[in-house]
């Protein structure tokens, strides 16, 4: 008789997706080397295709570099809208697994099938099954699968035999399958603590069991105590379901770094141009503002603050963005990527408020005749007239849509 787990959550995470819906759509493409991103001097690859891997092509990595490992790679534009279209079919095959799914990516979810075990059958069973949908439903799309007692085990498991894996733990192989692990499987474990945790000689999980839990309390703080626990197979984390996008953000990649004040605010108003636009056509306000800057090492800094009360005019985003510009030393770097978020979105009544400032209302009205027109002829088709010297002076690269 098999084993009735008292948990079982699957970790389901689509192979090379962007590069792999290409292959789908165009089966010339298939066997070769697809690199999906931008080939301009500042692009980073997005996702690269299992024969682009091969020569070292990963994703992140600067497209400059990923075309020197690999010179005859097939570099496409990212096609959002696609990619979302298939995402849409993925999440629909997992609901009908189970009505607790946690989405962590455009691709890739976690699935709560405790208490399935005598529809779907064995944890064996069900990977199989799930892999088969989701291939039946794409029209030929590999997933890979993850399946255990823990969520951080069931992640780390769906990464082990790519692409078009299944790999399965089950509770009594805890300890045997961590215990050789490398600490950079630590889930939230960056760079730098990888580096720390090496130097201090905790090369795997079995070396950080072989510590008390007190000293990593005393070395990282919470964080510690986080890493000792998943070395140890301790995870009480549950699969949680996701709710309607909690904000909207739009960021631009440099073609130039800049540090100067005139330049950044003109990305951040154009920007804020572009949330402004998506919050009213959704009906929604913000409550929030984030302003995000990535420098030219990559060192990601943001500043964010409440609104007196929630907005969705460009005026109000950009006034909110320009009092936290003023919060980050900008002479101190230059900076590639600017953007600026919306978070923390209310539905918006579908009437104008009663009391609405004159001034409010000239800002509203601003707002809404550039709805009409973006929405006729697309975004970059009107620019404020405030921005055209600053425009003048840039070579303008639009690139990142969150």
């Amino acid at each position: 008789m098999t084993e009735i787990w008292d948990k079982i959550i699957i970790h389901a995470d689509m192979d090379a997706f962007f590069a792999s819906v290409e292959q789908l759509d165009n089966t010339d493409l298939i066997g070769k080397p697809v690199v999906i991103g931008s080939r301009s001097s500042r692009g980073v690859v997005s996702t690269a295709s299992y024969e682009a891997r091969v020569f070292g092509v990963k994703s992140a990595m600067p497209m400059v570099k990923a075309l020197a490992l690999c010179p005859h790679a097939i570099v496409i534009p990212p096609k959002m809208e696609r990619y979302k279209e298939i995402s849409s079919i993925i999440m629909e095959v997992f609901k009908t697994f189970s009505p607790s799914v946690e989405a962590i990516s455009i691709d890739e979810a976690f699935i709560d099938m405790s208490g399935s075990q005598r529809i779907f059958g064995t944890p064996e069973q069900m990977g199989k099954k799930l892999k088969n949908d989701v291939f039946e439903a794409t029209g030929g799309l590999t997933i890979s699968v993850g399946i255990a007692s823990l969520k951080f085990i069931s992640k780390i498991a769906s990464d082990m035999q790519k692409p078009d894996g299944l790999t399965i733990v089950t509770p009594e192989n805890i300890t045997e399958f961590l215990t050789p692990l490398p600490v950079s499987k630590l889930w939230g474990a960056g760079p730098k603590t990888v580096e720390e945790l090496i130097k201090m000689g905790f090369n795997t999980f079995g070396d950080i069991r072989k510590a008390p839990q007190k000293y990593f309390s005393d070395q990282f703080g919470k964080k510690g105590i986080h890493l000792w626990s998943l070395a140890n197979g301790i995870d009480e984390r549950t699969v949680t379901e996701q709710g309607e996008a909690k904000s909207i953000g739009k960021e631009n990649t440099l073609e130039k770094d800049t540090n100067n004040i005139n330049e950044i605010l003109f990305y951040i108003q154009k920007n804020a141009d572009n949330v402004a636009h998506q919050l009213r056509v959704k009906f929604l306000k913000a409550k929030g503002v984030r302003v995000k800057l990535k420098t030219s090492k990559f060192q990601l800094l943001s500043r964010q603050m409440t609104l007196l009360q929630p907005a969705d005019t460009s005026k109000e985003l950009f006034d909110a963005a320009k009092i936290l510009l003023k919060q980050f030393e900008i002479k101190k770097y230059k900076y590639r990527l600017i953007g600026i978020t919306a978070f923390d979105l209310v539905e918006a009544p579908k009437q104008r408020e009663l009391f609405e400032s004159p001034q409010k209302v000239k800002n509203r009205n601003l707002d809404i005749a550039l709805d009409g027109v973006l929405n006729k002829f697309g975004n970059g088709a009107i620019l404020r007239g405030s921005n055209l010297k600053v425009k003048d002076n840039l070579k303008y690269n639009d690139k990142s849509d969150d």
